[in-house]
């Protein structure tokens, strides 16, 4: 056999190998059980850079007309472009749950995800999430909120971190808490930030960080106070959903 057979030979093995491959990796997963709503169990409105892995895997489970958990039920993850799921599909659990490792795409803003599955009559149930997908300056917001502002503006504890949350007689806002915090200007969050609580007539409790932060790290913080709040401001950025 000549090198130009001996080519075309291997190179025939390889493409059939290649479509027996395909052809396994896209066998359809079988239910074998329907449920009537699909729900959220853990791992929803997660913080997490651009084109990252979330920290934690999203969990959603199948109930029953009676909110009981549905095993053998098949769920289905899909998002906009650039949002990759291990696994996109399964089947339900004992516990009736699926779970799901999710890297975000590469634009800063809310990926909505949706998990969906059928229910006796074959039709589509779904569930919306939000994950949030942090750019540059976010994420630069997000480290100095771990450094100098998370200890007493988060309630609990983490082995890295012990909250002076309880400690302190006026509580202070979770950056979460968009209620509250999206009724602040770009500008008042600057002087609290800067100047300390009195500058608004608020708490003393909070110092000034005018001589600790520049004001490109101040700009950074306010950038992922936006980007983290619930309800969203309205400077969140965009929300990226399947098409």
């Amino acid at each position: 056999m000549n090198r130009l057979a001996s080519g075309i030979t291997l190179l025939s093995a390889a493409l059939l190998a290649a479509s027996c491959s395909r052809k396994s990796d896209s066998v359809a997963l079988k239910p074998t059980a329907f449920g009537a709503a699909i729900v959220e169990s853990s791992g929803g409105k997660q913080f997490g850079q651009t084109g990252t892995s979330l920290p934690q895997p999203v969990v959603v489970q199948v109930n029953d007309p009676q909110g009981g958990a549905v095993t053998g039920a098949l769920v289905e993850f899909a998002a906009a472009p650039g949002v990759t799921f291990d696994p996109a599909s399964a089947l339900t659990d004992s516990s009736g749950q699926v779970s799901t490792n999710v890297a975000l795409g590469g634009m800063a803003g809310r990926y909505q995800i949706t998990a969906s599955t059928l229910d006796k009559a074959r039709k589509k149930v779904e569930l919306k999430i939000e994950e949030i997908a942090l750019g540059y300056q976010q994420t630069l917001g997000r480290r100095l909120n771990e450094q100098y502002c998370d200890r007493c503006h988060n309630a609990e504890s983490t082995a890295e971190r012990v909250s002076n949350y309880d400690n302190l007689e006026v509580k202070p806002h979770p950056f979460t808490e968009g209620d509250t915090l999206n009724k602040l200007s770009d500008a008042d969050l600057t002087a609290i930030i800067t100047y300390g609580g009195p500058a608004l007539n608020k708490s003393a409790l909070m110092p000034a960080w005018g001589n600790t932060l520049k004001k490109a790290d101040v700009q950074a913080l306010i950038a992922y106070i936006r980007a983290v709040s619930d309800p969203p401001s309205r400077s969140a950025g965009p929300v990226y959903a399947k098409n």
